[in-house]
């Protein structure tokens, strides 16, 4: 599948403000970026980082009094559409170490509060089919809510309340996988079928040797997802992290498959 991206920030600084932007579809094997540009307009310090696991580019900006920035893509994207109900876990002691961080708990997600649920609930199930169980449990039991939850929401607080955005979506399926033992982490994504459409979260698990993608909010299919970056959990994705007061003037989001 080929998507369109189209995006455009524009907020009012209290003063001089450092940035951290990460809006870019990464480029991957299963992901190519055909055509991009961002315009970042105003004059100061603008500078490139890896993002975390080298998947993706993080932009360090200093602006003062407003900060805009426009983004545009193509990017096609070439991977399975099938589900990972038949891949193997891989078992603890053989997981790579650069994965082994992804099977511990992290601020948004504590996952070793989780251990005796899911073996309650899923211990007949490993792998691939308990992934698939625990996404179609999340999907079924919880309630898609805008401003339901804040920058603050754990994993444990979605689980009680029942409800939450994307990214608490994300954070329990991410908190439960690694109770279950199958390392995953959180990734920002630009999405198809994203209904109201923004940025996008969704979780990846890591499967007979490989991550991947399972999108727990049921909206997105795989081959209509294409990665900004990926981490822990929401610390480590946010796509604007503003070090200074900041106020919301403008945002859009538009994710369009290419007929």
């Amino acid at each position: 599948m080929k998507i369109n991206i189209n995006v455009h920030l524009d907020y009012s600084l209290a003063g001089p403000s450092d940035i951290l932007l990460q809006i870019e579809a990464a480029a991957m094997p299963d992901q190519k970026v055909e055509a991009a540009h961002i315009f970042v307009p105003g004059e100061g310090h603008f500078a490139r980082v890896p993002g975390e696991e080298y998947i993706g580019e993080r932009i360090w900006i200093r602006r003062d009094e407003r900060f805009t920035a426009d983004y545009r893509a193509t990017v096609s994207i070439d991977r399975p559409v099938g589900d990972c109900s038949n891949l193997n876990q891989v078992p603890v002691h053989l997981l790579p170490g650069d994965v082994i961080k992804y099977l511990m708990g992290s601020r948004y997600c504590p996952a070793n509060q989780f251990q005796s649920f899911v073996e309650t609930e899923f211990g007949k199930l490993s792998g691939g089919a308990r992934i698939m169980a625990l996404r179609d449990w999340i999907e079924r039991k919880f309630a898609y809510t805008p401003g339901s939850s804040n920058a603050d929401t754990t994993a444990l607080d979605t689980f009680v309340k029942r409800q939450g955005i994307c990214r608490d979506y994300a954070h329990v399926l991410v908190t439960l996988a690694r109770a279950s033992g199958i390392p995953a982490r959180a990734a920002s994504v630009y999405a198809v079928g994203v209904e109201p459409q923004d940025f996008h979260a969704v979780a990846e698990v890591f499967l007979d040797g490989e991550w991947h993608l399972v999108d727990p909010t049921g909206m997105a299919p795989v081959d209509g997802i294409a990665r900004i970056g990926v981490g822990r959990d929401a610390a480590d994705i946010s796509f604007m992290t503003i070090y200074g007061a900041a106020t919301l003037e403008a945002q859009t989001v538009e994710v369009e498959k290419v007929e």
